[in-house]
């Protein structure tokens, strides 16, 4: 289970360093940098597939994803004495992303490239650091695995032993280290992170893709997009949790169950609802009941994730629902470490009656998101790799 969560000079997220628990709350106000963490996340595991940078590019490009306020806040500024203004700059550019887990912990830093009049790629960011160490807490004796610039080593027993020494500036230790032999870490934490599962484009309008049938094969993970929602729900009954999505269904929508059709090899959903003589297909389906289903069919995976995050579940649900999915979240959280990104009041708080779930308040100040009420010596113990 990760225990911490450390961005800098992303976005809104000048610096903020989060504790995490089994079930994390992410809330706050309208612009107060609910989103950006999300995107800091999804970053943090495009660098075990590889694309990060070009994450970034899609993003605006390197430059429109830094910190954009002054790098320090004097005094002045925070009594409003003087207007809020950049200084002579000090520290080198830097986008750095990191977590701690019991096990391991891993960060990395993303700077400006040297010019170079030879190259048109002279916007794209370049790794510049890149560490994985035993424990929650950056030391050097815990280092497993360091990239710098270029160089990669791995720790063999009281040694370095040297893995690349031509690591592109623009790739992830994960793409060129993780050798099964002589490092075993690399792989085994690049594989973890790559089974991380995101939902926040799960589709529920008229032309999505789960109204419509679809080829069915065994799916014990939903697609991001929900495509495969018939065949997810019927691999979820057949794998032995078919008990828990009737319960789910029932919750939500009282007298009512889900029932998988198959003409062809292609799999739709029916749903019976109480006082109707026959079933609704998933075309006919609300948006809000259609999304409540998906997020079932993600919350209930046969093969849950160690990392499950979910972006505004509430998108489309009646405030009815909430509750509801409250529960189907408490439940996955069982299996999974779950952080949701909400600012539906009603599911905070009904998952803030949840004995594991901890409510992380976002706000800003001065143009910087920051944990409400957390002070420095507040903060879980982090160390940046320094350059």
């Amino acid at each position: 289970m990760l225990t911490t969560l450390a961005i800098a000079n992303y976005r809104s997220l000048r610096e903020l360093i989060l504790p995490l628990g089994q079930i994390n709350v992410v809330t706050g106000a309208n612009g107060s940098g609910k989103s950006s963490l999300y995107r800091a996340l999804r970053l943090l595991a495009e660098s075990a597939q590889g694309r990060m940078v070009a994450s970034l590019a899609q993003e605006g490009g390197f430059a429109s994803t830094l910190w954009a306020g002054p790098e320090t806040i004097s005094r002045g500024m925070l009594r409003g004495e003087v207007p809020i203004q950049g200084t002579v700059r000090k520290d080198v550019i830097a986008l750095k992303l990191g977590f701690a887990a019991d096990d391991f912990g891993y960060a990395i830093d993303l700077g400006l490239p040297e010019p170079d009049s030879t190259s048109m790629f002279g916007s794209d960011p370049h790794i510049k650091r890149e560490c994985i160490w035993a424990g929650p807490v950056l030391r050097e004796a815990a280092l497993l695995a360091d990239r710098d610039r270029s160089l990669c080593k791995v720790r063999a027993g009281r040694e370095w032993q040297v893995l690349s020494r031509h690591v592109p500036n623009y790739d992830s230790l994960f793409s060129h280290c993780a050798d099964p032999l002589r490092a075993p870490e690399v792989l085994a934490l690049r594989e973890r992170m790559r089974a991380w599962r995101f939902y926040d484009h799960l589709r529920s309008d008229a032309q999505a893709p789960a109204r419509q049938a679809q080829i069915g094969t065994y799916t014990p993970v939903l697609a991001h997009d929900g495509a495969d929602l018939a065949a997810a729900l019927q691999t979820i009954r057949e794998l032995g949790r078919g008990d828990e999505l009737d319960a789910a269904i029932d919750d939500a929508f009282a007298g009512s169950r889900v029932d998988i059709v198959v003409e062809h090899g292609r799999f739709s959903l029916q749903m019976w609802q109480s006082g109707l003589l026959r079933p609704l297909s998933a075309a006919e389906l609300s948006d809000g009941t259609l999304r409540y289903l998906l997020l079932a069919a993600a919350l209930l995976s046969p093969r849950p994730p160690e990392l499950l995050v979910l972006n505004e579940p509430e998108t489309s649900l009646h405030p009815d629902l909430l509750p509801a999915l409250a529960r189907l979240i408490s439940a996955a959280a069982q299996h999974s470490q779950v952080i949701v990104v909400s600012h539906a009041a009603r599911l905070v708080t009904a998952l803030s009656r949840v004995r594991e779930a901890q409510i992380l308040q976002l706000e800003k100040e001065f143009g910087a998101t920051q944990l409400r009420d957390q002070t420095p010596l507040e903060r879980p113990a982090w160390q940046w790799p320094s350059r």
